[in-house]
């Protein structure tokens, strides 16, 4: 039979297998909460973000910096509110004062806007139509379930947009149309993350 060993033994030896962190390691830890606090604080307030990252030494700057980044492509999502349109402008406005290949980074916001500005514009048509196009169908099978039920064809005025069947299917077919959106907009994200 083995040696039984307590929880504290146990972890201590998986500490050990781990090792040290790195210096990287510890200035992630130290520093990337830094960089998402200073984040949320530009998003939500007028704040400088070159003045406040000037603050930190070298090695810090990088990690801060790295973090800001993070945030800031998290908040660009599909321009669904004037609010929404604001923060992404803000979020490109930051990403854009914090990199320094500025010729990259605006090459991709160009693209990027094209879909988030073909989004509002066409995105919404196409929403309308898709809607008015499911709306007729469901009307369309509940009135031909009536018609077996009953053996009468009653024509009668149907509210089909509150079933339940009509939501979820309208749930899901937006989601399939936002998801080509949301497909670029991620490869677009991944472009402005490898740019230094």
């Amino acid at each position: 039979m083995g040696i039984i060993k307590t929880a504290a033994e146990i972890a201590l030896e998986k500490l050990e297998k781990i090792g040290e962190p790195t210096e990287q390691e510890r200035l992630k830890w130290k520093y990337g909460p830094e960089g998402e606090k200073l984040a949320a604080l530009y998003l939500r307030e007028d704040v400088n973000l070159i003045n406040e990252v000037k603050k930190y030494d070298d090695k810090a700057k990088k990690v801060i910096i790295t973090s800001v980044n993070d945030i800031l492509l998290r908040n660009i999502s599909l321009p669904r509110s004037e609010a929404a349109r604001r923060t992404n402008k803000k979020a490109m406005d930051g990403l854009k004062a914090l990199k320094n290949d500025k010729v990259a980074v605006e090459n991709v916001f160009t693209r990027m806007r094209h879909v988030l500005d073909y989004y509002v514009q066409e995105g919404a048509k196409q929403k309308k139509q898709a809607y008015e196009s499911l709306k007729t169908e469901f009307e369309a099978k509940v009135q031909e379930a009536i018609r077996k039920q009953t053996g009468v064809d009653a024509r009668m005025k149907i509210d089909v947009e509150k079933q339940p069947q009509f939501q979820e299917q309208w749930q899901m077919m937006q989601a399939q149309m936002e998801g080509q959106y949301i497909n670029l907009l991620d490869e677009y994200k991944k472009e402005l993350a490898a740019i230094e």
